[in-house]
Formats: structure tokens, C-alpha cells, sequence
């Protein structure tokens, strides 16, 4: 099973194991992990589920595609180069994810 473990912008590490097929943000709202509001649509757009992948994480990852690159413009929080949508992130067996949720997401 996949694990991944998110870090709030205090440092506070919560780890979870997921469910292969299932998504970062799917994972982090049945676990009740705060700082991904998962909120999609309307005015909220993908500023909800805006998470900070580890680098050596992205690498292993797909390529982001132009629409998760255009939707992490609408972030509350400036985006960086290891800024990615847990909603796009879905869990690979054998595969373990860290990421870190900004400070705040709306």
C-alpha cells in the first residue's frame, strides 16, 4: 500500500497510508488532513488541494499537464517549482509520496 506523508506548514508530519488509484487529496480528506480544503469548483477553483511535493518525490511523477499548470496560478499561495494539485497526484503501488500543504489554502 502507498503511503504518503503530509507536513503542515508548522512541521507537523501525519503519515497515512492509501489506497492504490486514489489521489493525494482523496487521501487527505478520508483522513481528515487538515490544510487540503478539496473544495472543487466555483470560486474556489484548485486553490484548495495546492501542496509542496519533496523534490526527489517530483521526479518520479508524471509531467504536469497545461491545465494543472494553469490552475496552481490561482493558488493563495505563491506557487514554487515543486508545486503540484493533490488532486492530480494519484497513489502508485510501491510508490510513497511527501508532501508539505501551504499555510493556508483560501
Amino acid at each position: 500500500m502507498p503511503q504518503v506523508q503530509f507536513t503542515d506548514a508548522d512541521g507537523d508530519v501525519r503519515d497515512i497510508t492509501g489506497n492504490v488509484g486514489d489521489s493525494v487529496m482523496e487521501t487527505a480528506v478520508r483522513n481528515g488532513v487538515p490544510g487540503i480544503v478539496a473544495e472543487c469548483g466555483g470560486s474556489l477553483s484548485c486553490a484548495t488541494c495546492h501542496v509542496f511535493v519533496r523534490e526527489d518525490d517530483l521526479e518520479r511523477l508524471p509531467a504536469m499537464e497545461d491545465m494543472e499548470d494553469e490552475m496552481l496560478y490561482g493558488t493563495a499561495v505563491d506557487r514554487e517549482e515543486n508545486s503540484r494539485l493533490s488532486c492530480q497526484l494519484k497513489l502508485c503501488e510501491g510508490q510513497d509520496l511527501h508532501v508539505t500543504t501551504p499555510e493556508t489554502q483560501v
